[in-house]
C-alpha cells in the first residue's frame, strides 16, 4: 500500500499534481481524481472574524499567559447565564448545579495564604498601573519582580498598597518610564497619610533592591526627567535640548549626590530658559515638577557656583 505525506505534490498512481481541498481536508489528484490523503490538519488562521469580539468567540485555543494574574491567566471560567452554548434555555436543576460549581471554583482558586497574598498584590498592581496609564510591559515587569521577591524572601505582613507601589517603582525604572514615588503612592488610593506611605514604600523598595540585587534597579537618567518636565510645562524644544546639553556637560560633578532628580531637572530647564531669553516663572516649573521654588533656586545656585558657563551669541542677518 502506498502512503503519502503532506509534502508530496504528485499522485502516486498517475503522477499528476495534487490539489488541496481545504474545505474537506483532503488531497485530490487533478488527473484521476484519487483521494491521496484524508483528514489533513488545518494550519490556517483560527477564524475569519471581522472584529476582536467575534474572533475571541470563535477561537479554538486559549489566550496568552500573563504574570499579572496569580494563576497565569489559565484558570477555568464558568460564565453566568440561563442558556447553553447553542442558545437553548437550561433547566433549573442544571442552573443550580452550575451555580454550585461556580461557587466552589471561586473558592478553590486561592488555596493557600501565599496565593491569596499574591492575588491581592497583583490585583493592586494592575489597578494602580491602570490609574497611572502605564504600559503593559510595566505591569508584567512589576508582577515578575514581586514573584521573584516572594520566592526569595518572606513577604508576609507587608502592606499591600506600599508593596505594590514599590514593585511598580522598580518596574518603571527597568522600563525607562519616569514616575516619582509620590505619584505612585498617590495612585494606590490608600487612606493613610501620604508621608507615611511614601516612607514605608521607600523602605520596601530598598528591601527589594537588597534581596533581588542592584541589577534589577537601574538608574533613570536625568534626561528623562528633563524631557518629562519640559513636556508638562510645554516648553520649547530648544530649551529642552540646551538643558540636556548642560546636564550632560556637568555630569562628572557630584551635584546629583543626595539630590532629587526632578529638582535638578527643573533647575537645568530654568537655567536654559534664562540663557535663551524665555520668560518662564519658577512657580510654573516648580508646580509641574512637584517641588518648591526654593529648591529650584538652591539647585541653580549650586550649578552656577560649581561651573562657569560661556554664552556665545550668533550675529543675526538683517535683510534690507
Amino acid at each position: 500500500m502506498t502512503t503519502i505525506t503532506e509534502l508530496q505534490t504528485h499522485c502516486p498512481e498517475c503522477r499528476s499534481n495534487l490539489i488541496d481541498d481545504t474545505h474537506s481536508g483532503e488531497k485530490i489528484c487533478s488527473g484521476c481524481g484519487l483521494v491521496a490523503m484524508e483528514q489533513m490538519p488545518d494550519y490556517g488562521i483560527e477564524s475569519r472574524a471581522t472584529n476582536p469580539e467575534e474572533k475571541m468567540k470563535m477561537t479554538r485555543a486559549s489566550g496568552q499567559t500573563s504574570y499579572a494574574q496569580h494563576d497565569l491567566g489559565i484558570r477555568t471560567e464558568i460564565a453566568m447565564g440561563s442558556k447553553d452554548f447553542s442558545g437553548r434555555t437550561i433547566s433549573s436543576d442544571m442552573a443550580n448545579q452550575m451555580y454550585n460549581l461556580r461557587k466552589w471554583q471561586t473558592r478553590i482558586r486561592v488555596a493557600s495564604p501565599e496565593e491569596r497574598r499574591l492575588a491581592n498584590i497583583l490585583a493592586k498592581i494592575g489597578e494602580t498601573c491602570h490609574v497611572l496609564s502605564l504600559p503593559r510591559n510595566v505591569i508584567e515587569s512589576a508582577s515578575m519582580i514581586y514573584r521573584n521577591f516572594q520566592g526569595q524572601a518572606d513577604a508576609k505582613g507587608k502592606s499591600v498598597a506600599c508593596m505594590s507601589a514599590a514593585t511598580i517603582y522598580m518596574a518603571c525604572k527597568q522600563c525607562d518610564v519616569v514616575r516619582s514615588l509620590d505619584e505612585i503612592c498617590a495612585a494606590t488610593g490608600s487612606s493613610k497619610e501620604d508621608k507615611l506611605n511614601v516612607k514605608l514604600t521607600a523602605k520596601y523598595y530598598r528591601t527589594l533592591v537588597m534581596e533581588l540585587g542592584s541589577k534589577t534597579a537601574p538608574t533613570v537618567t536625568l534626561e528623562k526627567y528633563i524631557s518629562k518636565i519640559a513636556n508638562l510645562a510645554k516648553l520649547e524644544v530648544r530649551v529642552e535640548r540646551l538643558a540636556a546639553e548642560i546636564a550632560e556637560k556637568t555630569s562628572d560633578h557630584s551635584l546629583a549626590d543626595g539630590k532629587a532628580p526632578n529638582g535638578l531637572a527643573a533647575a537645568y530647564l530654568y537655567i536654559a530658559s534664562t540663557l535663551l531669553g524665555q520668560s518662564i516663572l519658577q512657580r510654573d516649573v516648580s508646580s509641574v515638577a512637584g517641588i518648591t521654588e526654593v529648591t529650584i533656586r538652591n539647585r541653580c545656585k549650586e550649578i552656577l557656583t560649581a561651573y562657569k558657563m560661556k554664552v556665545t551669541l550668533r550675529q543675526s542677518v538683517v535683510k534690507n
